[in-house]
Order: C-alpha cells, then structure tokens, then sequence
C-alpha cells in the first residue's frame, strides 16, 4: 500500500480570504491586456521629446510629468504580472506576462536613453533659475542627483545601448529564480511524527527546527545534495550574475561593481568595510552563543544542522495566522493609533498572500507601487518565525505607505539601504512585547533564543554573505575564473571563520550559496545587518515612550527618497558612519546572551 505523502495544495485550493487583492490592481488579464497594449506606444511618445528639453522650462516640465506617468503605469504592468506568476511560478500564462512586461521596461528605458546626457547638457545657471518655478520647484533633489552622477553617465548611443541589454542582463537572476521556484524539487523526510513530507522551500525551515536530530540531519543533506546535483549549473548562473555586475560597473566608468552599488545610494565605502570589520571583532560573542546552544541542546558537538531548533524543552505552541495578526498589531502600539490603525487594514483589505502552494515563490517579501496597495507574500508555517516574518513584511508595507502617501512620484520609493529597517524594528517591538507579558521560562527561552537566532542571521549571517560578494566579486575582477570549487572553497571557509572552532563545520554547507536568492541581487544583503543595527536603535528610542521620537520615526517612514538614506536615518536618530551603531546592537546581544545564560540555569 502507497503511503500518504503530505503535499502542498493546488493555487486554486486556497481559499479566497488568505489570498491577496491582486485584482486591485487590475481587474483580470484581460484589463492587464488593455493596459498593456496602451502602454506599448510610451517608448513613442517618450522619445518625441529627445532634443527639446532644454528648450524651455515649459517643455522641460512637460516631458518630465510625461515621465512619471508613464513609469506609474509601467509599474502596475510589472506589479500585476510578478503577482501572479509568484502564485504559480510553473504558470506558463503569467510567465509570459512578466517576459512581457520586462521587455517592455527595457523599450522605455531605451527610448528614455537620451534623458540624462541631454539634462546634463542644460546651463547649471539655467536649470538653477528653471528650478525655482513652481512647476519644477519639485525635482530639485532629482537634478541634484543626476548631477552627483555625472561622471557614470555615457553619450545618448551608449545610454541606448546600456538601456537595450538590461533584459539581457537580468538573464541569471531570471533562470535561478525560475530553476529554484518551479523546476527544483527535493526529496521527502519522514517527520518526528513519523509521516513522509516532501522538503519545500517554505517548510526546510520548519524541518530543521524539529525536536528530532535524525529528521534535521536528513532534511539538511537531503537539500544540499538536491543542490549539489546542479553544483555546476548554478556556479554558471552566479557566475554569470558577477560579470553582469563587472560590466554593468565597468562602463559606467566604476573603480568596481562594490563602488558601483554604494554610489548608487550615496553610502561611504567605509559603512561596508566597517562593518565587515566590526562583525569579525565581535566574533567572540557569536562563538559564546554557539556554545551556549550546545549546552542547551545538551549535545556532545554542534552541527550545521542544529543551528534552527529551538533551545527550549517545550515545543513551540502553534500560533494560527488569525492570532498572529492580533499579536502584531498589540506590539505595534507604541507606533500610535494612526500607524496601526493602517497596520490593520493589511489583515482585512487584501493585503497579505497568506498560504504557501505548489509553485508559489518561497520565502516572503512585501511588493506594490505607487497608488495600490501595499502586498505580502507570505508561506505560512504556523509557529513563531511566521509571526516574525508577518511582523517584518508589515513593516516593509507601512514603509511603502508612508513613503507613497506623503511623496510625490519622484520621491515615493525609499533606497534599499534603509529598506530592512522598518521591518526589523517591527521584529524588535514584537520581541519586547512578547517577552514583556511573558513569565513562563522555558517560553522566555524560546523568545530569547528567537532574537538571538534573528540577530545571528541577521548581522552574523548576512555580513558573511556580504563578504562572500565582495570577495567572489574581486576574484573575477582580477581576471580569474569563479569555478563551482571556487565558490564552495570561499564559502566554506567564510563558515570556519565565523563558526569558529567549536562548531563542527559540515561538508554540505559549501553548497549555500548555490541557493541564495539575494546573491542575484549583488551587495544587498549587507542592507539587513546595517538595517538591523539601526533599527535596534530606533526600537529603543520608540520604547522609551518620548513622542518626538516616534514622531521622527514616522517622519523617517515618509521620507521615501526625498533625501538620502543616511540623512534620513539622523533625522530618525541614528548614525550609520558612527562604529557606536554597531557596538550598542552588539551590547543588546550581550544582554541576550546574559539572559540566555541565566535561563538555562534554571
């Protein structure tokens, strides 16, 4: 007799009330298709305005409202097609609509080519005076930034042409994201209850948090043995990416493809550097951390694989999504009664893709643009990280919302740089509420232990990621090949360095970087341990209970990108070029490892 296997449902098994509004933001494809056939004559129009707008402020205003328009419809486009492809990545119908959308981003930003060189041709004295009107009073800031990156900026042909092979360009990050959402499959662990369950993306974390050490051992060789199959298939696609970056730097004239991505966002090279540098002069703390996980766990030596279960006896309740929606919104409110009334409207307005399905994107994210709602993806798994998580994507959202309803067009997205904080700081107020109305010590351990584990993957965890893209990133600069031993070589010895010498280092996890996303989207994810380091800071200001605080909080969340990240970020009370950003995160994990100290004496 065959035995039953766990397996996800089908898209159209989800009930209606866990899915989100995608309809909001286009009634069906069939209106999707409309727009889109009206959208298809933007590379027209917007390259009618090539060579004329320096001849008047009046046609400069013009095109420049012509912009904007026609980058929020083009936004819609791309926001509808990305949702309903991430419902069912194996959908060959809404593969096509995001192809489709994508290639026509591309058209646009070929016809806009000529846009840069051609402002940059105007009289600075000229534009100063045009700047002053009040119909262009408002781009100030966005001719203050062309200007900063002038010397990046190529001649019209050379604009077009960069412009042209953007799609071309995306080529790695689409066939991984393809490979490893719908074409990737892992084999099945039988659970601690004894049933057979197929390893997803969404639940491998769930497995390696099981009580059972045989079940974390076979899920945790299980997928990187899936992984290791393909080993030279994704070393090409990474490899690929680092060279789209190199050249993508290169011709803009970049020392290199880390110089390329800190300009970007006007960040320092010496925020990067520190904080690699910061994060291995605090190793020390991470090893005390590991070894009280060994002693909690009570195991002769730590594995790779015992890095997720939790270090308390008892067994993490169930949490259903219901409950947690409710937990959320009561550690939010020191945010104030207009942030979370907002907040609410996610959990009864559509905001949130709660369940995870057969082929629907892994992980969780926060999307929507300007004049819709802001969306969340989530794979629920019923247990205290999915609280977590819906507390950080929340966070993302509010973000978006603020920023989108207080700026203009121009200004409503914020830079990544500051992306995570919102969301992290979010995670912190949820830690202190729940620890805050918590008694009970092994449940304090599980929540001492979630935030020691949150800030290990955080800052530990992705400033190694950070350091394994800066390093894979200088190899290929210097000319020399990135091999699939390469990779595994570097990246095993980044885990031996921040694992330290009481860690048992296993084979396997040579294989990680084969199966981060993020590393698609190069020097990222060094943006969530800075943003965990700011949003520690900004947590502890809002717990305080002083209103300005909050209310510079609140400014910060509508700043969009109206100034840049640091500036925003002092205005919020937080210096990211000062090393005591670092150092006053790394104390509030000292403190947390005190405690877990002490509850483990108990």
């Amino acid at each position: 007799m065959t035995e039953n296997v766990k397996k996800l449902p089908q898209r159209d098994q989800v009930p209606a009330e866990l899915k989100w509004d995608v309809a909001s933001v286009f009634a069906d494809d069939a209106a999707w298709e409309a727009a889109f056939a009206e959208a298809e004559a933007l590379p027209e129009q917007a390259a009618a305005y090539a060579g004329t707008l320096g001849q008047s402020p009046e046609r400069l205003a013009e095109y420049l409202e012509l912009r904007c328009a026609m980058l929020q419809k083009l936004d819609k486009l791309f926001l509808y097609a990305q949702m309903k492809r991430d419902e069912d990545n194996a959908n060959h119908l809404y593969q096509g609509l995001a192809d489709r959308a994508q290639n026509l981003g591309v058209r646009v930003s070929a016809a806009l080519a000529f846009e840069a060189p051609e402002l940059l041709a105007i009289d600075e004295a000229t534009l100063d005076c045009w700047l002053m009107r009040p119909e262009l009073a408002v781009y100030q800031r966005f001719f203050a930034e062309l200007l900063r990156q002038k010397p990046h900026i190529r001649t019209n042909d050379e604009e077009e042409m960069l412009a042209l092979a953007g799609e071309v360009c995306s080529a790695p990050r689409s066939i991984f994201g393809m490979f490893n959402n719908a074409d990737l499959h892992f084999p099945t662990v039988r659970d601690e209850t004894g049933a057979l369950v197929e390893i997803t993306q969404g639940n491998y974390t769930h497995l390696m948090e099981s009580p059972s050490r045989q079940v974390r051992e076979e899920t945790f060789k299980g997928l990187y043995a899936t992984y290791a199959a393909w080993q030279n298939s994704l070393a090409a696609m990474l490899a690929g990416s680092v060279k789209k970056d190199i050249f993508a730097a290169k011709v803009r004239r970049y020392d290199s493809a880390l110089a390329a991505a800190l300009f970007a966002e006007d960040i320092p090279p010496a925020v990067y550097d520190n904080l690699l540098a910061g994060v291995r002069a605090h190793l020390p703390l991470f090893y005390r951390y590991l070894q009280l996980r060994q002693q909690a766990l009570n195991l002769p030596e730590l594995h790779m694989y015992d890095i997720y279960t939790p270090l308390a006896a008892e067994r993490p309740r169930e949490i259903s999504y219901p409950e947690a929606c409710q937990l959320v919104l009561q550690a939010l409110q020191p945010l104030g009664e207009e942030y979370v009334s907002i907040a609410s409207r996610a959990f009864s307005e559509g905001w949130v893709d709660v369940l995870e399905n057969q082929g629907k994107t892994s992980g969780a994210y926060s999307s929507g643009v300007y004049g819709t709602k802001p969306f969340i993806l989530l794979n629920w798994q019923n247990n205290l990280n999915s609280v977590f998580t819906l507390a950080h994507e929340l966070g993302h959202s509010m973000h978006s919302w603020f920023s989108h309803t207080k700026q203009p067009y121009i200004y409503a997205d914020y830079e990544i740089f500051v992306a995570e904080v919102a969301s992290t700081v979010n995670e912190n107020l949820l830690l202190r509420y729940l620890l805050n109305k918590e008694q009970d010590p092994e449940q304090r351990l599980l929540l001492v232990n979630h935030y020691l584990d949150d800030f290990r993957g955080t800052v530990f965890r992705q400033t190694m990621f950070a350091e394994f893209e800066k390093m894979i990133h200088a190899e290929a600069e210097a000319g020399r090949a990135l091999s699939c031993r390469y990779f595994q070589d570097a990246y095993y010895q980044l885990n031996l360095d921040y694992f330290g010498p009481g860690m048992v280092v296993d084979r396997e996890i040579d294989m990680e970087w084969s199966r981060i996303p993020h590393f698609y989207r190069a020097f990222y994810v060094y943006k969530y341990a800075t943003g965990m380091c700011a949003a520690t800071a900004l947590a502890q200001n809002i717990l305080s209970g002083d209103p300005q605080k909050v209310a510079a909080y609140i400014g910060f969340l509508s700043g969009g990108s109206s100034q840049s990240p640091l500036e925003l970020l002092r205005g919020a009370g937080v210096d990211m070029e000062s090393p005591q950003t670092l150092e006053s995160a790394m104390q509030v994990f000292r403190q947390m490892l005190d405690e877990l100290a002490a509850l483990l004496q108990k």
